[in-house]
């Protein structure tokens, strides 16, 4: 029988409690995660000058590639997940808090210019809304019910990636809690590989970064963490999505003069042909990277090019192989 205060999230392992929250009367919540614990490297940091200071921080700063090193399988699982929920035309959304939720609000607002995608792909969340953006609001990320109500236009085939440095926050939980129930997948990522809520969650990734240089400052290492693991996410999504041809950016569609200027670049870049013939390919692509792109390596007129890339879901590779040009492409 569950009290009052809990609730719990079902598949995926046990149930999870709905941790209490801070009572109004004063009531403390005690956390009880890695990121918690204290330092014994860092005993004596407010003893040390500035220099020697920063060389304690880049020292715990140095752990963390390695850290997240070592979930990159289920990072890769969450990956997986993002592609699935984007290719069935729904969308990732990210829940967070904190350090967390501006972490993920700034990863979201810097996909559309850089890969040419919808908004509405990646959607973020942060307890509190804009303000708690800004500035921080002590206590929202405490509410579960705040936590469902934003995940309430979750829609099926989605996937929700909640972020929460401690593993516990309960506005994450209350979000991956909604998500399961509209038929979402879900990931947990966390700097806590026993985070509570990792049975409320598809896939956890959860990155041992340990104590902080400051105890329980989660925008130090926890933070870098969440950083490291939402960009490589992010990022490897679009890959997956063929928003990339090679290790270049393909989406972005040349709307000003800047935007021009290093399309043309990467066209030079990706076909080895001169800036003249590429901004000329440019032109009668409308602007459109990727039509500029295959209309060049395939030898063919912008209106067959754009054929192609539509029967190939924009995927310039597919696109080129519909056109007979075979494989790897690499510049002379």
């Amino acid at each position: 029988m569950r009290t009052e205060q809990e609730s719990a999230v079902h598949g995926g392992g046990e149930d999870v409690p709905r941790p209490p929250g801070d009572p109004e009367g004063g009531g403390a919540v005690i956390v009880r995660a890695p990121t918690e614990e204290r330092n014994s490297g860092t005993y004596d940091i407010d003893l040390l000058p500035a220099l020697d200071i920063l060389r304690q921080i880049n020292a715990e700063d140095t752990t963390v590639p390695a850290a997240v090193g070592a979930v990159l399988p289920e990072l890769a699982r969450a990956v997986e997940l993002g592609v699935a929920a984007l290719e069935g035309g729904a969308a990732i959304h990210y829940f967070g808090a904190g350090t967390s939720g501006r972490i993920a609000a700034q990863d979201a607002a810097e996909l559309p210019p850089t890969y040419g995608v919808p908004a509405e792909w990646v959607v973020a969340h942060h307890a509190g809304g804009g303000e708690a953006l800004a500035r921080a609001v002590e206590g929202i990320e405490d509410d579960w019910e705040s936590g469902r109500i934003d995940a309430a236009g979750v829609s099926e085939g989605s996937l929700v990636v909640g972020l929460a440095a401690s593993g516990r926050t309960p506005y994450v939980g209350g979000a991956l809690e909604a998500a399961r129930e509209r038929g979402a997948s879900t990931v947990l990522i966390s700097a806590n590989p026993g985070a509570s809520l990792a049975s409320a969650a598809d896939v956890h990734v959860g990155v041992s970064t340990g104590a902080e240089v400051i105890a329980g400052s989660t925008r130090m290492k926890a933070g870098t963490a969440q950083k490291l693991a939402l960009n490589a996410f992010s990022t490897a999504v679009m890959v997956r999505m063929g928003r990339t041809f090679s290790n270049l950016m393909v989406g972005v569609d040349a709307t000003n003069g800047k935007l021009r200027g290093r399309v043309v670049t990467i066209l030079t870049q990706a076909t080895g042909l001169g800036e003249e013939a590429c901004a000329e390919a440019l032109n009668a692509a409308g602007g459109d990277t990727r039509v500029a792109l295959v209309s060049l390596l395939a030898d063919v007129d912008a209106a067959g090019a754009a054929r192609a890339l539509g029967s190939s879901k924009g995927r310039v590779r597919d696109a080129l192989g519909k056109l007979g040009v075979p494989g790897p492409v690499t510049p002379e």
